[in-house]
């Protein structure tokens, strides 16, 4: 009788280790009421236990006066560094709840990054340039991922299991996030498409000048001065 026992629990274990091991790839498809591919959204899902593989560091650079990436999502305990790859100085400031902060003018990477330890969506402004404009999105959920310019997201090994979904983008109404549903993850790939109803953008919002014979000439003043 004992070894009976033995054997069912030696097969219920085994089953339950192989359906924790099962994982899939699955692939997000996002549109706008338009239809047209949305770059830049953030899906999220909070499932089954079990960690994803977190990075702990990024990189929000400032390239050509802009932030790059536009959009980006990290994980509540990530150290994020704000290098200059431009060839001027830029203020980075943030007054959003989730992270309050200003690196004062600034050429090429600051030595220390700064830690985003609180989940929520933090706007970055530039007190330079005022058409800047870059979101953090900090999540505490374990997998997340940001639409590329075709409005995918990729996924290559998600566990077995239940997800809720959720969708954001800047240009939400108020900002908010969107609920996606539930996402059911088995043992094959799958693709799923999501759809946004997204603002229009400002058009009183500052934007970057026209380059310029005179702009390029006034610049090149400014950082002479700035030196």
């Amino acid at each position: 009788m004992p070894n009976v026992i033995q054997t069912g629990l030696s097969s219920l274990l085994l089953s339950l280790t192989a359906s924790l091991a099962m994982a899939a790839p699955f692939q997000a498809q996002i549109f706008d009421q338009q239809g047209q591919p949305v770059a830049d959204a953030v899906l999220t899902l909070q499932g089954p236990p079990g960690k994803a593989a977190l990075a702990t560091k990024a990189d929000m650079d400032q390239r050509n006066k802009e932030f790059a990436p536009h959009v980006m999502a990290v994980h509540t305990g990530t150290n994020v560094t704000f290098p200059n790859s431009d060839n001027i100085r830029h203020q980075v400031y943030s007054f959003s709840p989730a992270k309050r902060f200003e690196l004062r003018l600034y050429e090429g990477t600051p030595t220390a990054p700064l830690l985003f330890d609180k989940a929520g969506i933090v706007v970055l402004g530039c007190n330079i340039h005022d058409w800047m404009l870059g979101y953090i999105y900090v999540t505490e959920d374990p997998w997340f991922a940001t639409s590329d310019a075709k409005g995918q997201i990729k996924f290559a090994d998600l566990p077995a299991g239940h997800y809720n979904v959720t969708l954001w983008h800047p240009q939400n109404a108020d900002m908010a996030t969107q609920s996606g549903g539930e996402l059911v993850v088995a043992d094959k790939a799958q693709e799923k498409s999501y759809s946004m109803t997204l603002q229009p953008l400002n058009p009183d919002a500052p934007s970057a000048p026209a380059p310029s014979a005179f702009g390029d000439a006034f610049g090149k003043a400014v950082r002479e001065t700035e030196k």
